[in-house]
Parts: C-alpha cells; sequence; structure tokens
C-alpha cells in the first residue's frame, strides 16, 4: 500500500499539477494540507473519476486538508479533540478499510511565526493537543500513519543552511522538543528508519533562488505506530514535481507498506 502526503499550496490553482502526479504516481491513500478551500470547492470530480474516496475538512483561503483514498474511508475525524474555539481546519483522520485496514491521520501543523507571539503559542498548543491524540490512537495498537506538514525542522541535518532558521518557529527548540516527543510515544520517523541521509528535503521556499540552490528542508513527515512501521518498505520524496510548472513550494512524501 502506498501512502503519501503533499502540501499542494492551493489545490485549484495546482489542479493540473496535482492530477498529473496522482496519474503518474498511483497512492492508494493521499493526505493533502493548505488546499486552501471549502468542502463544496474541493475539485473532488477528477479524483473521484480515478477511483478515488474523497473527505475534506476546508477553509476559505487558508488552511484546509483532504484525504483521497482507493479504498473506503470510516470512522472519519474532521480537527483534533479539544479544539473548543480554534477554527482552523488542519487535521482529518480516517480508517482506511483496505483488507489490512490502516487509521491515517492528516495533518497541518501551524507554522508558528514570528516567534515570541501569540501564533507560537498557538503552535505549541497544538502540538500538546497532537500528541495526546496520538498517544489515544496508539492504545489501539492497530497500523497507524501520521503524516503531512509537520512545519518543524527536527535535527540541523534537515536544512541546508540550519544557520538560517535559527529565529524561526521551524527551529526552536520548544517545537524540536514537542516533535522528539511525539516520536517518543512510539512513533517512526520513516525517513529516518529507511534512508536517514542530510537532504532529505520536502519544501524549497520561491524566494532567492532556494530551489535552484537546493536550500532546502525537511519539515513533511510520516510518522508509523510500531505495527505500521514492521511493514515499512520504502520511502520515496518526490523532488522532481518541484521542477514543474506552478509548484507548489513543497513536494510529495510517499511510503510504501506492506499491507
Amino acid at each position: 500500500m502506498k501512502l503519501a502526503t503533499w502540501n499542494v499550496n492551493s489545490i485549484n490553482a495546482r489542479l493540473e499539477n496535482v492530477l498529473d502526479w496522482f496519474r503518474e504516481a498511483q497512492p492508494d491513500v493521499a493526505c493533502l494540507q493548505e488546499i486552501k478551500c471549502v468542502d463544496e470547492k474541493f475539485p473532488a470530480e477528477p479524483f473521484e473519476s480515478m477511483g478515488y474516496n474523497v473527505v475534506v475538512h476546508g477553509q476559505k483561503t487558508y488552511n484546509g486538508v483532504a484525504m483521497l483514498s482507493k479504498y473506503p474511508l470510516d470512522d472519519v475525524r474532521r480537527g483534533l479533540p479539544d479544539g473548543e474555539g480554534d477554527d482552523h481546519a488542519r487535521y482529518i483522520e480516517a480508517l482506511v478499510l483496505a483488507p489490512q485496514p490502516v487509521r491515517v491521520g492528516g495533518i497541518y501543523l501551524p507554522n508558528g511565526n514570528p516567534i515570541g507571539t501569540e501564533k507560537f503559542d498557538y503552535k505549541l498548543r497544538w502540538m500538546g493537543r497532537l500528541h495526546r491524540h496520538a498517544q489515544d490512537l496508539l492504545a489501539f495498537e492497530e497500523p497507524l500513519a501520521l503524516m503531512g506538514d509537520y512545519n518543524v525542522i527536527p535535527e540541523p541535518e534537515d536544512a541546508d543552511k540550519p544557520e538560517g532558521w535559527l529565529g524561526d518557529a521551524l527551529f526552536q527548540p520548544q517545537s524540536r522538543e514537542a516533535f522528539r516527543a511525539l516520536k517518543y510515544l512510539g512513533l517512526t520517523d520513516a525517513y529516518m528508519e529507511m534512508d536517514g541521509r542530510p537532504g532529505g528535503y520536502t519544501f524549497w521556499d520561491y524566494q532567492a533562488g532556494a530551489w535552484q540552490r537546493n536550500h532546502g528542508i525537511r519539515i513533511d513527515h510520516v510518522l508509523l505506530s510500531p505495527q505500521a512501521a514492521d511493514k515499512l518498505r520504502g520511502i520515496e520524496i518526490h523532488k522532481d514535481v518541484r521542477d514543474r510548472e506552478k509548484p507548489s513550494d513543497h513536494v510529495p512524501v510517499m511510503v510504501e507498506l506492506d499491507l
């Protein structure tokens, strides 16, 4: 089974690009972030015509997440628990009813910039909510993938120029500590398990020739429960997509599980 995550940076602005990738890569399940549209504006029909079931948790202009699956989806959750007063569409989850079911959570974690403001506090609170929910999910002892744009650079090796990110919310000690604490629950970072080499970047800014100079960062992650990590067979970062016309600043990350 192929599971993918991709921050598309506006699904309607990049629809043909996204559809082309789906036709080529044929993910069984894909989590999309930053779709930037309400549910009814999500272009479900072209994906449904390719055999995908579509669930959306959208938001006008900002944020928004979606899940597309070649298998039926059950037990759909839109938003993390303890979200009173939080109107950001940043989390979607479903049980994928494959021959061996797997639970998938799609994550668009807050950016948190600038540090020293409510935006950074919100990021850390959101990570705390994700931590508690992941703990609850792991108690089911089932195959689980929590994947998406985490907006966290875990280690200096995950940035081409780490010194340039010292004042950024993505690379603060508190953000990195919260990410490590999430993994310490028993989650496996699929990239570090299967590859782990420096340079596995998933994001290149549009500014200052970052793509051409390979000034990238690794912020799109796939974290797996022990039951899913045992089935991990490979991971691929589809860097070539960043070089296409009207690209997102992120690229797809896809893992293969022997399910």
